[in-house]
């Protein structure tokens, strides 16, 4: 079918999911069926973390679990980077087109809205591309897991990795909403820990800044040894750009880009991107199962585009819905999501994503986590070649422990 800006915007286009039978309108749908709504930044600056691709590792994740006698439709959904239309989409998605189940939703403001509409409507929301670790906190939910990373993740490997590398002065760029918030609160408190100091930050308009230049100068004037960026997709690619201009780089102070995907350092290229630190939970080279993923996705992702953590979430995500559905069957997993996120938490996880791991009672999606660092031009052996992996983080030390989140769902 014809994608369009419009299309997007709607909210509602839909498209068959590969490896299903045939698509129906939803008024057509028998009980027999369960439907999957992928809701993310279609045309905006998350676009390449989540947007078409995620798209195409759901439909994978369809074509993957194969035909296990029921019926599986994939819609997807712009929410323009906004809490109120996020919101909106859902309640649509929810009360009026039989959507099941919610996956993906970068933008941390947006997940936490979508989250609580998913638990009013008794409906699932998996989380992929948000960061903020309330979700696995503060705000968990019976009807939410939050699978591929957080702010506790990242701001514990890469903020913890840079201290102990002498980074020990901090100045955060951070982008005025929910995820940047937290994660500049998640790494302050480790930088402090582990006896750094955090000597100042600036709030940066989100969305719509794309010249960072007043903030990188107020941060060189600050004499920290670190700028964190707290921030992602285009503004982490406009700051490290501009941020290169200014050659700060070559003056001594060291860039931490806290949440960067693979397409961040496609967008910056090697030269620029080279010797940049940064966390991730997936990376298509790492092992045989991510190489045989890709190569089976690829031929549907955008152009010149590898999957990054946060869509290859989404297949992920997907995946094991589908065989909490086919264990409980449709009509009991229709029923209430609620209860089929239950089932989904007591069943182990096992994907060529992220290999074996499990759901905690709060919500949080276990696996490893990678320390990586950006090689350089002359290591890069090809395409795409540009992580050489630090270290490895295992899943039960990856994360936030259980204890510490104030979770209401975990039992003391």
């Amino acid at each position: 079918m014809a994608i369009n800006r419009r299309t997007f915007l709607a909210g509602t286009a839909t498209v068959p999911a590969l490896g299903a039978l045939p698509w129906r309108p939803a008024r057509a749908q028998g009980a027999n069926s369960v439907k999957i709504g992928v809701l993310n930044d279609m045309s905006g600056l998350y676009r390449d973390i989540g947007g078409p691709g995620s798209v195409a590792c759901v439909r994978q994740a369809v074509q993957d679990f194969g035909n296990k006698g029921f019926n599986v439709e994939v819609i997807f959904g712009d929410h323009q980077n906004k809490p109120d239309v996020g919101a909106s989409i859902a309640r649509q998605w929810f009360d009026q087109e039989g959507v099941d189940v919610i996956i993906d939703v970068p933008t941390s403001s947006v997940a936490l809205a979508v989250s609580g509409v998913a638990r009013e409507k008794d409906k699932i929301f998996l989380g992929s591309n948000p960061a903020t670790s309330d979700l696995t906190g503060s705000a968990c939910s019976p009807n939410t897991i939050h699978w591929t990373y957080d702010t506790w993740m990242l701001a514990h490997s890469t903020g913890g990795a840079m201290v102990k590398a002498g980074g020990d002065s901090w100045f955060f760029i951070t982008a005025d909403y929910a995820f940047g918030h937290a994660l500049e609160r998640d790494t302050a408190q480790f930088v402090k820990q582990a006896g750094g100091k955090v000597i100042g930050q600036v709030r940066t308009p989100f969305p719509g800044t794309t010249d960072f230049s007043s903030y990188l100068l107020q941060a060189q004037a600050s004499k920290a040894k670190v700028i964190g960026l707290c921030n992602a997709g285009g503004d982490t690619i406009n700051s490290i750009k501009q941020a290169a201009e200014f050659g700060l780089t070559r003056r001594g102070i060291k860039l931490a880009g806290l949440l960067m995907f693979i397409s961040d350092v496609h967008a910056l290229g090697l030269r620029t991107a080279q010797g940049l630190v940064l966390t991730s939970t997936f990376y298509w080279d790492l092992n045989d199962r991510t190489r045989a993923f890709t190569k089976r996705v690829l031929p549907k992702m955008p152009a010149e585009l590898r999957p990054g953590m946060g869509q290859a979430g989404c297949y992920s995500a997907a995946l094991h819905y589908l065989k909490a559905v086919a264990d409980m069957g449709v009509p009991q997993a229709k029923r209430s999501g609620a209860a089929t996120v239950a089932r989904m938490k007591a069943m182990p996880t096992d994907d060529d994503v992220f290999g074996p791991g499990r759901i905690r009672e709060d919500g949080r999606k276990l696996h490893p986590a990678y320390l990586f660092e950006v090689k350089t031009p002359e290591e890069s052996k090809g395409p795409w070649d540009y992580y050489k992996l630090l270290i490895t983080t295992p899943p039960d030390q990856a994360f936030r422990p259980i204890s510490e989140g104030g979770c209401p769902l975990v039992r003391s």
